[in-house]
């Protein structure tokens, strides 16, 4: 195994780790982490669309607007972007206009994947700015994060006999 898949694999477990989080709070669980160029983690961050009442409280979202207030820059070049699930077409953009150098993905999104699955932003010749994307890191575990939540929600939902 390579040392690149190794580490996406190190920081996605710390995605991972956000996306728990999310869960337990009753969020759809999808987390992420935005890392520098020296590797360092600068900003985390979990969905909380539930709690935040907003449609934009997406965790890569999130994470990238933290990482741009700690950076006190709307620039991220040379960050990367790490997040359990493809992003939607609005979290995509974001990462286009913040500029990340890259953007490595766990689970493919069938339904609103705007990297790879339904649509790519990152390799639209069109824009501005393109960048790097990895797909399928840890796949089987930030799937198996959202299939768990989301039985679990249609059980609750199933009247008692």
């Amino acid at each position: 195994m390579n040392n690149e898949v190794m580490t996406d694999e190190y920081y996605m477990r710390l995605a991972i780790e956000e996306a728990v989080v999310a869960g337990a709070e009753d969020e759809v669980p999808i987390g992420a982490v935005v890392i520098n160029e020296a590797g360092e983690v600068i900003a985390r961050g979990h969905n909380k669309r539930e709690q935040l009442k907003s449609p934009s409280a997406h965790a890569e979202f999130l994470a990238i607007e933290d990482a741009a207030k700690k950076l006190e820059a709307w620039r991220l070049s040379g960050c990367t972007v790490y997040v359990t699930l493809e992003p939607c077409i609005m979290c995509s953009g974001l990462m286009h206009q913040s500029r990340i150098a890259r953007c490595v993905f766990g689970a493919f999104d069938q339904k609103a994947g705007a990297l790879s699955t339904l649509y790519n932003i990152a390799d639209d010749e069109r824009l501005n700015h393109n960048f790097e994307v990895t797909g399928g890191v840890l796949e089987v575990e930030c799937a198996k994060l959202l299939s768990d939540f989301f039985k679990a929600r249609r059980n609750k939902k199933t009247p008692n006999s």
